[in-house]
């Protein structure tokens, strides 16, 4: 059975780091444990607990700046800042039911680690984009602080950044200093039903390409609580004139397609969380992946792999990202990652899958044998003994 260490304080991190270093014992890194089903699974005798390692440290609203502990409930967050009429633009993604857990039990440090990001990054960026600076321990057992707690700020070697989607395998992160956002007044969704997966694709993508600012682009190809059939959504945020107006914009550009309707606020705030979260694909335990391709690419990517097997798919970033379940329960691997080449590349991650075939099957889409090496060097850089999420992300790292 794996012992658990639960620290409260930085010191106390740094000082079960540093006897790990000189038993070279490897340490688990978790929060509230929402993503130990993501990635690889890591085999430890010991585990890192950050869940009492929580709390508001300072927040400025005023600023828009938030530092917070990262044991922190994001749902804890996202209601603290929602208060003060603002949020964390980069849209967290919970995937708890996804992974076979609870709902709203992920943890800030949780979310910075695997660069989670929403339906809004194709407009805020991802999460990485929204990290000011961070205190952390590395797997030297030395504290460091990088970054700041200004919006602008510049440093020679963004340690913040490279932390974000590390999976823990970096340094622990403590504490972390993140931009916050305005929340829009309201929000609509532009939305267009019956259209085939390519001329939604091709819709999203001119979409994207207008001054109409949209915020999220997904197509549904088997709807969602919006009803029956395939949906083209498009979410607009701001002022309800200036919705208007865009809508209008929209309306002019994809009016050939089909006769749009309008889904307000009220329906289009959970519309898009069930889009974040990734409800449609969650029931079940098949295999699921998340493929990344250029936006005009996902339709016809996604044709190749129905010729070969049967799957339930949704895009999200104007079709740039695909979100694939393989609904007869194998993996799947070979073609999913082959198919890639056709459509000019890309990349895809296994999501979900039993421990024993995350272990067996890359997780993560491998890299070029340069850019292995750069991170390879970079782990060395901050655990060189190698004790901080062992494998979680490839097997010799």
């Amino acid at each position: 059975m794996q012992e658990t260490l639960r620290p409260t304080t930085v010191e106390e991190v740094r000082s079960a780091v540093e006897w790990a270093v000189s038993n070279e014992t490897a340490l688990a890194v978790r929060g509230h444990g929402s993503k130990d089903g993501l990635g690889r699974p890591v085999k430890a005798t010991h585990a890192v607990d950050l869940t009492d390692l929580s709390g508001i440290v300072e927040y400025e609203p005023e600023e828009l700046v938030l530092t917070v502990k990262t044991g922190t409930s994001i749902a804890d967050v996202e209601a603290l800042v929602t208060q003060h009429n603002q949020e964390l633009s980069f849209e967290p993604m919970d995937l708890g039911p996804l992974l076979g857990r609870p709902a709203g039990q992920g943890s800030v440090g949780g979310v910075l680690a695997t660069n989670l990001s929403g339906p809004r990054r194709l407009k805020a960026g991802a999460a990485r984009d929204h990290i000011l600076g961070m205190e952390a321990v590395s797997g030297r057992a030395e504290i460091f602080k990088a970054g700041g707690r200004v919006v602008k700020n510049v440093t020679g070697y963004d340690l913040p950044r490279a932390f974000c989607g590390s999976f823990g395998t970096l340094a622990i992160a403590t504490t972390v200093t993140l931009k916050v956002n305005p929340r829009p007044e309201s929000s609509a969704t532009f939305c267009l039903r019956g259209l085939s997966e390519g001329v939604a694709v091709e819709a999203l993508c001119r979409a994207m390409g207008s001054s109409a600012e949209v915020s999220g682009a997904a197509h549904l190809p088997d709807g969602a609580q919006v009803g029956e059939g395939p949906v083209t959504l498009l979410r607009l945020e701001g002022f309800p004139t200036s919705i208007d107006y865009r809508f209008a914009i929209l309306h002019k550009l994809l009016g050939d397609l089909g006769t749009p309707e309008r889904i307000g606020a009220e329906r289009s705030e959970p519309l898009w969380r069930q889009v974040r979260d990734c409800e449609m694909i969650s029931a079940g335990e098949a295999p699921v992946w998340k493929v990344s391709v250029a936006p005009a690419a996902g339709a016809i990517y996604v044709d190749a792999l129905r010729k070969r097997f049967d799957v339930k798919v949704f895009y999200d970033w104007s079709g740039g990202l695909i979100w694939i379940r393989c609904e007869d329960g194998a993996l799947h691997e070979t073609e999913i990652r082959q198919g890639l080449a056709a459509v000019g590349g890309g990349h895809a991650m296994l999501i979900r899958a039993r421990a024993q075939e995350r272990l067996e099957t890359p997780v993560f889409q491998p890299q070029p044998a340069s850019l292995a090496a750069l991170s390879a060097r970079l782990k060395q850089q901050f655990d060189p003994v190698g004790i901080l999420n062992p494998g979680r992300m490839v097997g010799s790292v």
